[in-house]
């Protein structure tokens, strides 16, 4: 697991800050700045904890794409806080969630990353459908195992252990 720096971890919290201070001009109302916590957390780049006011930052991720985490993960983790706390619960990359990220931080809302995700040294399980060999994490492997079927996007096949 990467060790984050204290310079690392300071030029963190002082762009959650940064975002925080620019959504309290946006919407004209304080709120409470989250704790913000480097654990890892499989492929997420990031989760944002709604209840506990919390993001998760993957640190091995972070070492890795350090400035798509300030300029897309970050953003993308902060506006599901502040959109739980002006609105509740409502689609986690709804309407809401991507105002928040277009016009509210001007960065577009992608509900996805294409980080590589080597460094992670994940466990996988290869699976084959009728068009290629798919990895499956150790999550979805277990749930084979409990009976779940996947079926490939591409040829629509179901996937079979290899």
């Amino acid at each position: 697991m990467s060790q984050i720096s204290q310079t690392e971890r300071a030029a963190v919290k002082q762009r959650v800050s940064a975002l925080y201070q620019h959504a309290e001009k946006y919407f004209s109302r304080a709120f409470v700045t989250p704790e913000v916590t480097f654990r890892r957390s499989g492929r997420n780049a990031g989760t944002a904890f709604l209840n506990q006011n919390r993001i998760n930052l993957n640190g091995a991720l972070f070492t890795e794409n350090r400035d798509a985490f300030f300029s897309q993960v970050i953003p993308h983790e902060i506006s599901h806080l502040l959109v739980w706390q002006l609105y509740g619960r409502v689609k986690p990359h709804g309407k809401e969630w991507q105002h928040m990220m277009e016009e509210v931080f001007n960065t577009p809302a992608s509900a996805t990353h294409s980080f590589d995700l080597a460094p992670l040294n994940l466990k996988t399980f290869r699976y084959r459908c009728n068009c290629d060999v798919i990895e499956l994490s150790v999550r979805r492997h277990n749930n084979v195992l409990k009976g779940q079927r996947y079926l490939c996007r591409r040829c629509n096949s179901y996937l079979t252990a290899e």
